[in-house]
């Protein structure tokens, strides 16, 4: 992943969180009239709970793609290393599935967490 696109990517994780939390602040403060009142019901961007079902979501979703670059980066490091060594390419596949199913049952989990905090 290149230097620009993880900027991009950061970037964009913290207009969410800007925008996520912009709009709880005002619903705080108590309103003086009827019409004041209205108007901070429908100023919020999200409430509490919104706020916490895309915060699952979000959470959810960098859990796969953390997953998916971890068991990423194990396949290509094992290809690399058998293609130097060929003969010690079974020992390398083992500890290779190994490693890579400790990582999904991880990311898995964290799936699950994520996915149970935006219901």
């Amino acid at each position: 992943m290149s230097k620009r696109f993880s900027k991009i990517i950061l970037g964009m994780i913290l207009a969410g969180f800007v925008l996520m939390f912009a709009g709880v602040a005002t619903a705080t403060e108590p309103a003086e009239t009827e019409a004041e009142a209205a108007h901070a019901d429908n100023a919020t961007f999200l409430s509490t709970e919104g706020a916490g079902k895309i915060g699952g979501a979000i959470g959810a979703g960098l859990v796969v793609m953390g997953g998916g670059a971890g068991i990423g980066r194990i396949g290509g490091s094992a290809v690399e290393s058998m293609a130097r060594q060929p003969e010690a390419s079974g020992s390398i596949s083992t500890a290779m599935i190994i490693t890579a199913a400790m990582i999904e049952g991880v990311t898995l989990f964290g799936v699950v967490v994520g996915l149970l905090a935006a219901m």
